[in-house]
């Protein structure tokens, strides 16, 4: 064998030692450990148990106090209308700034257009943009809900004076 073969062989030899007097050392501390445990249970139980009980209320309270802040999640607000009153049209749904609010002439019927075709997107006055400000004329109310749509009439651009019906959760 050379002479760093010979090299190799010491280094594993004193790792391997190393390693069983770390995993010696280990064992010895869990079994003090225990014992110490036991010998306080038998010589002075309520301060065992106490101890115990103690643990056990800190992690209740741990696991009850939750993570701190909790996330505030914002979504669509139906605020309470007046007629009367100015609001602007804004998009309970949509993210985009490009979207528009759908104006009908009935309440109700704003499922049933289909928009698909670029003649039902460019109609007179159908598709208002965002932050179009209005007034609310009088409310409908639908499938058990009351207020579901507002009547609303334009108030600037070139739609100005048009009248139509809106969902009231796009009326801001």
């Amino acid at each position: 064998m050379s002479n760093e073969d010979n090299a190799k062989q010491e280094d594993s030899a004193k790792q391997e030692d190393s390693a069983k007097q770390t995993v010696d050392s280990a064992k010895n501390a869990i079994g003090n450990m225990v014992s110490s445990l036991l010998s306080l249970k038998e010589k002075n139980p309520k301060v065992f148990f106490g101890g115990i009980g103690g643990i056990v209320i800190l992690l209740i309270i741990m696991m009850m106090s939750g993570g701190g802040s909790k996330p505030i999640v914002s979504g669509p607000v139906l605020k309470d209308l007046a007629v009367g009153q100015r609001y602007i049209l804004k998009s309970a749904n949509a993210y985009d700034a490009s979207a528009t609010v759908r104006l009908v002439s009935a309440p109700g019927t704003i499922a049933a257009y289909d928009d698909t075709e670029e003649a039902d997107r460019t109609g007179a006055c159908q598709h208002m943009p965002q932050e179009t400000p209005v007034t609310v004329l009088e409310f409908a109310d639908a499938y058990g809900k009351q207020k579901a749509y507002a009547k609303v009439r334009i108030e600037e651009g070139e739609c100005k004076g048009n009248e139509g019906w809106a969902l009231a959760i796009d009326v801001q």
